[in-house]
């Protein structure tokens, strides 16, 4: 399978993912997976200024990314999916891509959202989000850098 690693961070491509996860996880391809950010061409140039020159980047709405992996356009790469938020990766599973858990990293804070940990913050919807994920089976677990240990999400976001 094409996908290595699925994780929610709000900055999507910026130091650690371009560098440790992206290395770690010895990615050919970072996709970034946002309706909203895939529109916009100043976004867009901004994470391609960030991703390691060695790696691929996409970044594509929700049914275009799920629509590529599912004809196996990316079968020969290994792919890093990045999303800010559960939404978009939930929508993801629906539409049948195989995604068997999330690596919840960083989401920010802003004045809607309340914090579950020190990195990550949500808002009611990221919650339900999140809970329906679980019911899916995925697992959910919190790691900010891959030097950190691995935590089991749903138990932080029960608190």
């Amino acid at each position: 399978m094409a996908i290595i690693a699925t994780r929610i961070d709000g900055r999507l491509v910026h130091g650690q993912v371009a560098n440790l996860w992206t290395t770690k996880l010895q990615a050919t391809r970072i996709m970034v997976v946002d309706d909203k950010v895939a529109g916009s061409a100043i976004e867009k140039s901004g994470l391609r200024m960030a991703a390691p020159a060695s790696v691929r980047l996409s970044v594509l709405p929700v049914k275009t990314a799920a629509n590529h992996i599912l004809a196996h356009k990316y079968d020969s790469q290994k792919v890093f999916i990045v999303a800010k938020t559960p939404a978009p990766l939930l929508e993801l599973i629906k539409l049948g891509v195989p995604i068997k858990e999330i690596n919840v990293g960083n989401m920010s804070q802003t004045d809607e959202t309340r914090s579950i940990t020190r990195s990550v913050n949500v808002v009611d919807a990221d919650v339900e989000n999140f809970k329906e994920l679980d019911k899916l089976g995925v697992k959910l677990f919190s790691q900010m850098a891959p030097g950190d240990t691995a935590t089991d999400f749903m138990p932080l976001l029960n608190k």
